[in-house]
């Protein structure tokens, strides 16, 4: 009897091992899409199709409060994980991906209630998409790996750092994100302007970025919406229509996390928290420069740079335009920073 269960355990673990490594496999993006899709501009390096990207593929992973989460991959080699900003998705990553694949193994998560992760509502705090953060790296079963925060996504890093510290983070970028939108009523202009402060209502300002509700320039920053809206870019339009091709975006699921986003005030983790090698992106464009010297205050050991990118200012970096040199001196490793 001993024997026979034995070996009914046996076969037992045989088969539980075979189908985790059938539920591990990679997913082809071609796949998971259904379709191919050709992009309305030829650009160098980067492919013609999603057909021709032979190594995208989407996966996805459950966080422990049951929400079913996309994430992008391609490439091999040292992890680097892009956390993208409010309303992104990995789609908009395509080209990112397709270049910085030759030298790294690629992740975009796609956060709760953006790209093909799933639309829930709750956990619409930047907390909780930290934690989502955490639990994906849990579930690649990566324990130290190069971070880049775009927008509300370097938020999400910070929020991340400010919970679990940075010791799962080599190095780390953030990209034209200011470290309070909110500008307090009792705040001095120097106070409002490092601190990126750019909205004074912040429900205003969620109204005016997901219905189309009234806004100026009194009450919200525009010029992130603006911008989005400005096809000027061939890397910039292919992105976007690949992106709006296959994701189809939730106003109300996205309303969810931007007014805690906005209220949130992160001047004491980059200050005392960001020891590890940090970057800082931005551009001429971006209304938030100015507050993104911010660097000059962290811990000693990190010692962040400010990168400037010419002018960039999307809400998605125009990397292969006018960030190339730089970015890819950032991240690829042994190459040297050019910044001004």
């Amino acid at each position: 009897m001993d024997a026979r269960m034995s070996k009914l355990c046996q076969a037992a673990l045989a088969l539980s091992i075979a189908v985790a490594c059938i539920g591990a496999a990679g997913a082809p993006a071609l796949k998971v899409l259904g379709r191919d899709f050709e992009f309305p501009h030829s650009l160098p390096n980067v492919p013609a199709k999603l057909s021709q990207f032979s190594g995208l593929e989407i996966n996805s992973f459950t966080t422990n409060d049951g929400v079913k989460l996309s994430y992008w991959e391609a490439g091999s080699g040292e992890p680097l994980i892009f956390v993208p900003g409010w309303s992104a998705n990995g789609a908009q990553y395509f080209n990112l991906m397709a270049l910085l694949a030759r030298h790294y193994h690629v992740y975009v998560l796609d956060p709760r209630n953006q790209g093909l992760s799933q639309r829930v509502e709750r956990g619409g705090r930047i907390a909780r998409f930290s934690m989502d953060l955490k639990e994906f790296g849990d579930h690649l079963g990566i324990k130290s790996a190069n971070y880049v925060g775009h927008s509300m996504g370097a938020a999400v890093l910070w929020s991340y750092i400010d919970l679990f510290g940075t010791s799962g983070i080599r190095k780390v970028a953030f990209v034209d994100e200011p470290i309070s939108i909110y500008a307090h009523e009792d705040w001095m202009e120097k106070e409002r302007s490092e601190a990126g402060g750019s909205t004074t209502s912040p429900e205003r300002m969620v109204a005016a970025f997901t219905t189309g509700g009234p806004a100026s320039r009194l009450t919200t920053d525009l010029k992130p919406f603006e911008r989005a809206q400005l096809m000027d870019s061939p890397y910039f339009e292919n992105s976007e229509r690949f992106a709006a091709e296959f994701v189809k975006n939730d106003s109300k699921a996205l309303a969810r996390v931007l007014f805690n986003h906005a209220v949130n005030d992160w001047r004491d983790v980059v200050a005392q928290k960001i020891d590890i090698p940090a970057a800082i992106f931005s551009g001429d464009e971006s209304n938030n420069l100015p507050s993104l010297r911010w660097g000059a205050i962290c811990d000693s050991r990190s010692s962040p740079v400010l990168i400037h990118c010419g002018r960039t200012g999307r809400p998605l970096p125009d990397v292969q335009e006018s960030c190339q040199i730089c970015w890819g001196s950032a991240l690829v490793p042994g190459a040297s920073i050019a910044m001004n």
